[in-house]
């Protein structure tokens, strides 16, 4: 039996700011229904990556593939979609709309995914969304800010889900809430790239492990080897 062609595959990813080259060749790919996590110390190229992949930043070289498409030059809104949600570090949620609003105005199924995301079910996923409701953004807590940002993403039905650094500066019973919403994404096939620092917590969830250092993969395999492995903790993710 052929192994399926990845949803997300990237060949030899270039890219940089200015004068500066980040990364160096990154290959990295994802089967639908994989959780796959991006780990590295601090200024490995990690968010960097990410902004290549939903075109927030030029490739300098390599290709991105998404569904079999060819990512090279399109512009954010059109790789979003193709299906490719991002929730970005810092939450970015609008001061002036509700957390209703936040939720119907991306609202869209435009590929049809099986088993939608309504806004029933985004509240069903985020009960504390739901006595936020009429509440703007700008009165959230970090935490609620958080969960909307991920039910946000959620609404547009995502083929891919990126998460960078969602439990980031959480309170631990709200990291509890994040980590129990990518356990039911997980059960529910959505794929998902994650990158976080709860290495630990991750291990327990993602298919497989890419490692970064100085915006190249040094390293790659499942929770089983990442776990058996601890010359890769040392070298590349203590800090």
């Amino acid at each position: 039996m052929s192994t399926p062609a990845p949803l997300l595959e990237c060949r030899g990813l270039e890219a940089g700011y200015g004068a500066s080259q980040v990364l160096f060749g990154i290959d990295l790919a994802i089967r639908s229904g994989e959780v796959v996590t991006l780990l590295g110390r601090n200024g490995m190229g990690k968010s960097t990556t990410i902004k290549t992949i939903v075109g927030a930043l030029a490739l300098r070289g390599g290709e991105i593939r998404f569904g079999g498409t060819a990512l090279g030059g399109w512009r954010p809104d059109a790789i979003a979609r193709l299906g490719v949600a991002i929730v970005p570090e810092g939450r970015q949620c609008f001061p002036n709309l509700t957390v209703q609003e936040h939720l119907v105005a991306f609202a869209d199924n435009r590929n049809g995914q099986r088993d939608a995301w309504t806004l029933e079910r985004l509240y069903a996923l985020f009960p504390r969304l739901r006595e936020r409701a009429r509440n703007m953004g700008n009165q959230l807590s970090g935490g609620e800010q958080q969960m909307l940002a991920i039910a946000r993403a959620l609404s547009t039905n995502p083929r891919l889900l990126i998460l960078d650094e969602a439990t980031e500066g959480l309170a631990p019973v709200i990291r509890e809430e994040i980590w129990r919403c990518l356990r039911q994404l997980k059960q529910a096939g959505q794929t998902t790239l994650v990158v976080d620092k709860y290495i630990d917590r991750l291990m327990g969830l993602a298919d497989r492990h890419v490692v970064l250092e100085r915006g190249r993969v040094v390293w790659s395999g499942s929770s089983q080897e990442l776990a058996a492995d601890r010359s890769v903790w040392q070298d590349h993710l203590g800090v």
